[in-house]
């Protein structure tokens, strides 16, 4: 793509002091408009987003470093402390509204690709490309339980009591969180390529899971409802075909989001099967995204993704963005299907 192309063709709110290289985990406050980003220069940095009558402004708040790159990142419930895990096989936790200093919580063998908060446990949870999952009281230095996977941790999601891990060679793993130590169902992935996503649904009745094919499935768990299982084309471009890198579910509709190396986001409704809206396309691939807590802003980032490889990178154009959009209702509220109950 040329060096004039347009990083923002959706005139998206642009986040001020970005990080100098590509944004691996976008993560808002659960409790205020504080977005956390982890990235490949080793950083995780915090804003706080101010919203002023359909203008929205950005402040750098603080941030820490890890060793080596980072890969993930999450909030506690309560909106005080942000955990990060990557490269250096260890999750900080970061008392940020303290203004504490870092500290590590959890180690694997290999690098952290997911972290997440379970409120209803107090517990961390922890996807490794160790292959394990570990559960962590983030005051006590040995994990409470691990629980081996059939390989390395891609991605997961967590909506309790249900939990999605999604691993390499396809394998979906469905753990209800109210007995861990087991698996409740280990599914092949319903694409032919290798999983790059997954996002639990809200009302915990099943899950999305997105390919770098650019493909999505839409999974019941109950097999009652197999008959609305289907998956769906997205991030293509004639024959060029894209991964989907992002899942992401509105917190108040639960229609949801995803957004892939093609530089495009969509907002689609899984119930009545259609595409809300679909946003241009921007010159650079959107490595991740997030809704805030009221789906009042979606931040997504905009930067190479390594897809094509480091022969393909060009320091020269590859700058990172982190952009925020105002979704309008019409683009993110579902609608009933025109003309009755046909399937796409």
């Amino acid at each position: 793509m040329s060096a004039f192309a347009n990083p923002n063709p959706n005139k998206s709110f642009e986040v001020a002091q970005p990080p100098s290289d590509s944004v691996s985990s976008l993560s808002f406050s659960p409790k205020a408009n504080h977005l956390v980003a982890t990235s490949w220069d080793n950083q995780v940095r915090c804003w706080e987003i101010m919203q002023n009558a359909g203008n929205v402004a950005s402040t750098p708040k603080a941030s820490i470093s890890h060793d080596q790159p980072v890969l993930c990142s999450a909030w506690k419930d309560d909106g005080t402390t942000v955990f990060s895990g990557g490269c250096d096989k260890q999750v900080k936790m970061w008392p940020l509204l303290a203004g504490g200093q870092a500290m590590t919580v959890a180690m694997h063998e290999a690098p952290v690709k997911e972290v997440a908060w379970i409120p209803e446990m107090s517990l961390l949870v922890s996807g490794s490309w160790d292959k394990t999952l570990k559960y962590w009281d983030t005051r006590q230095p040995n994990p409470v339980h691990t629980q081996q996977l059939p390989d390395r941790c891609y991605s997961m999601s967590v909506r309790h009591p249900l939990m999605v891990v999604g691993t390499a060679d396809r394998n979906l793993i469905v753990f209800n969180l109210q007995t861990p130590q087991s698996e409740y169902k280990r599914i092949v992935s319903p694409l032919k390529y290798q999983t790059r996503c997954v996002a639990a649904f809200p009302d915990q009745q099943g899950f999305l899971v997105g390919s770098i094919e650019g493909r999505v499935g839409v999974h019941h768990l109950d097999e009652s409802m197999a008959n609305k299982n289907f998956t769906f084309k997205c991030h293509r471009d004639g024959s060029e075909i894209y991964s989907v890198n992002s899942l992401n579910f509105h917190p108040v509709h639960h229609t949801f989001a995803t957004a892939g190396s093609d530089g495009a986001f969509n907002f689609w409704d899984k119930d009545s099967k259609q595409r809300l809206k679909a946003m241009s396309r921007c010159s650079q691939p959107i490595s991740c995204s997030t809704f805030n807590q009221d789906g009042s802003i979606f931040a997504y980032s905009v930067c190479y993704d390594w897809s094509k490889g480091a022969e393909n990178h060009n320091p020269a154009t590859a700058k990172t963005y982190i952009y925020l959009h105002l979704p309008q209702e019409v683009e993110v509220k579902g609608k009933p299907r025109v003309g009755g109950g046909g399937r796409k």
